[in-house]
């Protein structure tokens, strides 16, 4: 199923036919994300905004990310937060046209919590841990965890997690949401695939459009939803699909 697979700094990225797969690449700084990670990452975006696919991004089998590297952020200056280094690339990754997910073992840490929360479904191995200790170190989860993990997981568990710098485990994240399913290490990359596929199983342009749909502003709907609907309404796709169905149905 692999079409190309390509070595970035700090990531291998494989374009297969039907998706693409982010593997973070630093395992000696426990993916620690760095200025030349958020730079191949933002290579993958561009490249998936022109011709869409869903994304699935991992750490591997033992760590998603534990963190931003700090021997990076400790030299970043006020031009730099207001430059949105992590929160820019976390963003363009929430707003890719298809669907990520992400395969989470072990620690998702810090950024790294914040790079799980921009993806659209968590998978996690019963290893895995989600937190954001960053007021810890003096400043604050400002790469989403601030905003997103309010919509996520509520604002209480919110506090609780920005705040009090409380760790969620796998089934604590799973209680509450946060992730779509825990499996064992050994199984969560073809959980993540599996989930990868169920997405594909709808229209690829119905996906993209729920997808925007979601993003939309309350004030939006249901304008919006009229026009997306009236666009997939004449799609050769629609009319096969539903032909599809009857004739199902009428066996």
């Amino acid at each position: 199923m692999t079409t190309s697979t390509t070595k970035l700094p700090g990531i291998e990225f494989s374009r297969l036919s039907d998706r693409a797969v982010v593997t973070l690449d630093r395992p000696e700084q426990r993916n620690a994300i760095d200025q030349d990670m958020v730079s191949s990452l933002h290579m993958v975006c561009e490249g998936l905004e022109r011709d869409p696919a869903p994304l699935l991004i991992t750490g591997g089998p033992d760590i998603f990310a534990a963190g931003a590297d700090i021997s990076q952020l400790r030299d970043r200056r006020h031009t730099d937060a207001l430059a949105g280094i992590n929160s820019g690339i976390f963003d363009r990754i929430n707003r890719l046209p298809l669907p990520t997910v992400a395969a989470v073992a072990g620690p998702a840490i810090g950024g790294g919590a914040e790079l799980a929360y921009a993806c659209d479904f968590r998978i996690a191995t019963t290893t895995a841990r989600f937190g954001n200790p960053e007021a810890q170190l003096g400043i604050l989860a400002a790469a989403g965890a601030c905003w997103r993990l309010q919509e996520l997981v509520g604002e209480p568990l919110a506090k609780e997690i920005l705040l009090l710098g409380r760790m969620l485990d796998a089934q604590q994240a799973l209680a509450v949401h946060l992730v779509t399913e825990v499996v064992e290490s050994e199984m969560l990359l073809d959980a993540a695939h599996a989930a990868v596929d169920r997405l594909l199983k709808s229209s690829v342009a119905a996906l993209r459009l729920t997808k925007l749909a979601l993003r939309m502003p309350r004030e939006a709907h249901p304008v919006f939803d009229n026009v997306a609907q009236a666009v997939l309404f004449e799609t050769s796709e629609k009319y096969e699909r539903m032909d599809s169905f009857l004739k199902r149905k009428n066996r």
